[in-house]
């Protein structure tokens, strides 16, 4: 396929914002639904049990160590306990919007369900570095969930739009291990992923601070810009701590103290949430509806300057995991 073929019909749909695909229904309801009181409450509870992807889903994550949880989790109103209602309703969105994305089967060189591994690791990550952060400056744990889900919306959308251009891309990253996506996107595509799912969540009418994470995760603001929305760096250092996790996307870019210090995380921290972001990486693949070949790793990751986790060393361990585990 040839790029001027991939950018005119890619332009084609993203031209036309009625071509963009419409906001899944119960999404769309669960965003506008109050919780302020018990009804708003026992509807969001009632939507959820009425969908079997996202109740399973949901119970999978809240029964996951990575959510700390003590007890076995049954139905979704022990699920509301443990997450509480703000983040229920968070998780329900990202998986109701990322699940219309993913629909369509896998190709040679990607499969949706590696980009659900990759996308649900780096939002339980997102919030256990968050964790290390001054609470005054901390994001809201419900947008953390939500942004981490969304973040990369567009790979699912231009697999949704345009499979052919979908696996070109990614049998690209593929051939060219040191090029970025967004390079590699503008030169077979003549647009990103970013630009793309900018696109679509403002379509949906998402919250801003999740459409500016889409559009800025892959080059955050720096300075005192930087501190208008954490959870752009958020979404950028976790992608760094797990290089290429679920498909190749090539973050291989260490991480520097002056990215900490946004986030004003003491760099005594670092080697702590380093270990922790390869224990909860590890504890996601073990979620039900992870597929074994959401732990592949296209090539490994560089020795760096700055702690990064020791996750590529332990991929063959998490193959090897991912073979026994009976999973969905």
């Amino acid at each position: 396929m040839s790029k001027s073929i991939a950018v005119n019909r890619l332009k084609l749909s993203l031209g036309n914002l009625e071509s963009l695909p419409a906001m899944p229904e119960i999404a769309r309801r669960l965003l506008v639904l109050p919780l302020e009181t018990e009804s708003g409450e026992e509807q969001m509870i009632s939507l959820i049990e009425k969908d079997p992807q996202i109740y399973a889903r949901v119970i999978g994550l809240a029964n996951s160590s990575a959510m700390g949880s003590q007890r076995q989790i049954k139905g979704i109103r022990d699920a509301a306990m443990l997450l509480g209602m703000k983040r229920l309703k968070s998780v329900a969105l990202g998986i109701a919007a990322m699940s219309a994305m993913l629909k369509k089967p896998a190709g040679k060189y990607f499969d949706p369900h590696d980009l659900w591994t990759h996308s649900m690791t780096i939002a339980i990550v997102m919030h256990a570095i968050a964790e290390a952060m001054p609470k005054r400056i901390r994001p809201d744990e419900n947008q953390i969930f939500l942004a981490g889900l969304l973040h990369d919306i567009g790979l699912a959308a231009l697999h949704h739009l345009d499979f052919e251009a979908s696996e070109e891309l990614h049998h690209q990253m593929c051939l060219n291990p040191r090029s970025s996506i967004l390079d590699v996107e503008s030169e077979l595509l003549g647009v990103t992923h970013a630009e793309i799912g900018t696109q679509l969540v403002r379509h949906w009418n998402l919250p801003r601070e999740v459409a500016d994470v889409v559009e800025k995760h892959h080059a955050p603001p720096t300075g005192k810009e930087a501190y208008g929305n954490p959870l752009v760096r958020l979404v950028n250092i976790a992608e760094r701590l797990l290089p290429d996790f679920g498909f190749a996307e090539h973050t291989f870019d260490p991480v520097q103290d002056s990215e900490w210090r946004e986030l004003c995380i003491d760099s005594a921290r670092v080697n702590e949430i380093v270990d922790l972001v390869n224990e909860l990486a590890m504890q996601v693949v073990q979620l039900p509806e992870i597929q074994p070949a959401a732990v592949r790793e296209i090539v490994p990751a560089p020795v760096a300057p700055v702690p990064r986790g020791r996750f590529a060393s332990v991929g063959y361990a998490m193959r090897r995991l991912a073979a026994w585990l009976k999973f969905w």
